[in-house]
């Protein structure tokens, strides 16, 4: 490991140990070198908040002058909640700034490079530049398209089962493994189920970890038939979004909305399109959803291309059943050949489970929106 990587490395574990804090925006981090001895350290630590080399720079104070910075992602350039990092970075006299990555952003991605450049500062990029595009996953896709970044996360038996053939479900994976999906919640802004999953588990979908963000609680509900006395109504733990169609219940939208549940009638008369609901979050400013459904709920993200990751749990255990549900259902496909790849696997012990993580590569062209498969809810 060189140098260059070393800091680079440091600066990339400060930024990671945010993760959950700052969405919608990234996790970044930096740290200011001088002499050989690290004089400054900063990550960002939440959206509005001063930038991690603003941080750094202020740890540095005059100890910054002739510094070489280290930034996980290229210093901003433009005037937003705070003011332009790249200048600051001007200001305080560095006199060679490492950077990880370009913004992602093609609208300002070289601006902030550009500030430093002129400015007569050494820039060099691409130190551990895929570790950090890898760390920032999520808002490398939502800063582009608007849209959140979807993991689908399932639970399964070694035979792919979900549940038994009479429906019991708890517990296929281990305590250990649990506690893993409650960390992973606390990362996501939202999570999404579909209304089968509220009637006959009647869950939480909180992350219950000391210190857990909850996520938003996305139900897709097309008639709005999910029980008033559900968690996800009552107990007030988290924000619970509804998204219903045009065939949904009037009254049960009223009294959903008295209790302070948000309902969302999309746009076709009889079902809930998942792409527009995407939409909507991304408008909220939701980056990141964590789907939980069952079988149809995954099978559509999955076969209208809305998946950007995958994460299964598979236990060591054998539960049969030609009626035992699967966390993958829907239309399928005709040929093996046809089958979605999970790319950039990775493979985990937790407990007496794994934990299998990969990225869908379709090999079809992405799907727009009018052209998308009508698996609705």
């Amino acid at each position: 490991m060189t140098n260059h990587e070393f800091y680079m490395d440091l600066a990339l574990k400060n930024a990671q140990a945010m993760k959950g804090q700052t969405d919608p925006n990234p996790l970044v981090g930096s740290v200011i070198v001088n002499d050989n001895r690290v004089v400054g350290i900063g990550a960002h630590l939440k959206a509005g908040e001063p930038h991690a080399e603003i941080h750094a720079l202020r740890i540095a104070g005059e100890k910054a002058k002739g510094g070489t910075i280290y930034v996980t992602l290229e210093p901003c350039s433009h005037h937003g909640r705070t003011g332009p990092c790249a200048v600051a970075i001007v200001e305080a006299g560095i006199k060679r700034v490492v950077i990880a990555t370009l913004d992602p952003n093609p609208l300002v991605s070289g601006r902030g490079v550009k500030i430093l450049e002129d400015a007569g500062i050494e820039v060099i990029v691409g130190v551990l530049e895929e570790e950090s595009r890898k760390m920032n996953e999520v808002f490398n896709k939502f800063i582009v398209s608007q849209m959140p970044f979807v993991t689908v996360k399932a639970g399964i038996t070694l035979d792919g089962k979900i549940a038994t053939a009479s429906s019991d479900s708890k517990w296929i994976t281990s305590e250990d493994a649990r506690y893993d999906v409650h960390k992973e919640r606390s990362t996501n802004q939202a999570i999404l189920v579909g209304a089968g999953t509220v009637i006959h588990d009647n869950p939480e979908l909180t992350a219950r970890i000391p210190n857990g963000r909850n996520p938003i609680r996305v139900v897709l509900d097309s008639t709005l038939k999910i029980p008033l006395e559900s968690k996800v109504v009552t107990d007030n733990l988290a924000d619970t979004w509804i998204f219903t169609s045009g065939s949904h219940d009037p009254d049960k939208k009223e009294r959903l909305e008295e209790v302070g549940v948000k309902v969302f009638v999309t746009k076709d008369p009889k079902r809930v399109n998942p792409f527009e609901v995407l939409q909507v979050l991304g408008k909220y400013s939701i980056s990141s959803v964590l789907v939980e459904g069952g079988g149809t709920i995954n099978a559509s993200f999955l076969e209208n291309q809305l998946v950007d990751k995958v994460m299964i749990y598979i236990a060591p255990k054998l539960a049969g059943g030609k009626a035992a549900p699967t966390f993958l259902e829907g239309m399928g496909i005709d040929k093996m050949a046809d089958a979605v790849e999970l790319a950039d696997m990775t493979v985990e012990s937790i407990g007496k489970d794994f934990k299998f993580v990969g990225y869908p590569k379709y090999k079809t062209k992405q799907l727009q929106e009018g052209q998308r498969n009508e698996i609705w809810f």
